[in-house]
């Protein structure tokens, strides 16, 4: 794994507004960066990355089975008891899951780590899909990238094979998300352009139009009836919404599916860890609920969690991440070493939820630039990755995207 300086392309800022690509800088500063890549082999890439991602999705599913067994889990990972008949019916009925993103952190030797997973409304699908492909097609053509170089990117014909296994020919698709958020807006396009392909109508309607009929079915803004919804709002949310109480009776199939509240929920960490601890790809992991007094030096671990917490402590206590069971872009994070915060996220959205504790993996650093490597699982199998990069140890909203390749 390399960080290779490469000119930019120097026509890209203009193809970027051509195809609608409007969040390629964002608040003044560069979002999309082609001024340097990554660089893989093929194996690291097959043995470190594709490989584990598609074994974690199959372990996070086992998780999924646990959880909705247990009213203690239900509990600690805050879903609202109102609506856990409904994530745990989404599970047991089958209702499909599209695609997500695991977050690992990974140095070229591994193995990577994951660090949590993105599994419902998961963003930057379409430059890790289209636009960084573009970037290579055109840098093998203009002779900047070796002759050979390939990289790891089928997401967008993954995408549209797994809308063509779930759904009939020409059903009808609705997409939403929140209106005048350019980022959202582009996931959401990419998501209704593999739809497309695959057969499929795609309507689009902004979140904030869609009603209720007077039988409980959702409508967009033409009062189309919505059976099937591609949502890119999180499940965290929609279920402390108004409209939660409606979803059960209306008939509307949701993509992602509500089961997978489960799965973007950081309190997966330590369950994944009570059932594969020790896995490669996993770091010790609990409820702060459960040893947090221990590492702050006030008493013991609980009871149910000591035995682990013993094994794990020595790594926890060196360095370790605290994690709302509920953020995202890095709010409320704070990284612990020795004792001391020697990081956190100035974003404190998320302070109010529940924590877990994780152990520290620190990113590498490439020119001052750590990486968070975006493994893409669609359907059940990994299909790609995408490259984000930042000055700051937790990644945020504006770290940077980063093309990659794999070398001849």
């Amino acid at each position: 794994m390399q960080k290779i300086t490469l000119p930019e392309r120097p026509d890209w800022r203009a193809h970027a507004e051509e195809v609608g690509f409007t969040f390629a800088d964002m608040h003044g500063e560069p979002y999309w960066d082609e001024t340097s890549t990554y660089a893989f082999s093929l194996e690291q890439i097959e043995n470190d990355l594709e490989d584990p991602a598609t074994e974690l999705h199959t372990m996070c599913r086992e998780a999924v089975a646990e959880i909705v067994a247990s009213e203690e889990l239900m509990d600690r990972l805050a879903i609202p008891e109102a609506h856990r008949d409904l994530v745990a019916a989404s599970w047991r009925q089958g209702d499909p899951e599209i695609y997500g993103r695991f977050d690992f952190a990974y140095d070229g030797v591994g193995p990577a780590k994951l660090l949590e997973y993105n599994a419902d409304t998961p963003t930057s699908l379409y430059e890790s899909a289209a636009f960084q492909w573009q970037w290579l097609e055109d840098q093998l053509k203009s002779g900047v990238l070796p002759e050979g170089a390939d990289q790891f990117n089928g997401i967008h014909e993954a995408l549209v094979a797994r809308f063509a296994e779930v759904f009939e020919p020409d059903s009808d698709l609705h997409f939403t998300a929140v209106a005048g958020n350019p980022e959202d807006y582009g996931t959401v396009e990419a998501m209704g352009w593999a739809a497309r392909e695959a057969g499929l109508g795609a309507h689009y309607c902004d979140l904030d139009k869609i009603a209720l009929s007077e039988d409980g079915q959702f409508l967009d803004d033409q009062d189309r009836r919505i059976a099937v919804l591609f949502k890119l709002y999180p499940w965290e949310d929609l279920l402390r919404d108004d409209y939660a109480a409606h979803i059960a009776g209306s008939g509307c199939l949701f993509l992602e599916p509500a089961w997978k509240a489960l799965l973007s929920n950081k309190g997966l960490l330590p369950v994944l860890w009570q059932m594969f601890e020790d896995h490669p790809n996993l770091l010790p992991a609990f409820f702060e609920a459960d040893v947090g007094a221990a590492l702050d030096g006030r008493g013991a671990a609980s009871t149910q969690s000591a035995a682990a917490f013993g094994r794990a402590e020595a790594t926890l206590t060196e360095a370790h991440v605290r994690k709302p069971i509920l953020s995202r872009e890095g709010a409320s994070v704070a990284i612990h070493q020795s004792g001391t915060v020697i990081e956190q996220s100035k974003n404190t959205d998320y302070a109010e939820h529940p924590r877990v504790v994780q152990a520290y993996a620190p990113l590498p650093t490439f020119d001052g630039f750590r990486p968070v490597i975006g493994a893409w699982v669609v359907g059940q199998t990994c299909a790609g990755i995408g490259i984000r990069e930042d000055r700051s140890r937790i990644a945020q909203d504006l770290s940077r995207f980063k093309p990659h390749y794999i070398k001849p």
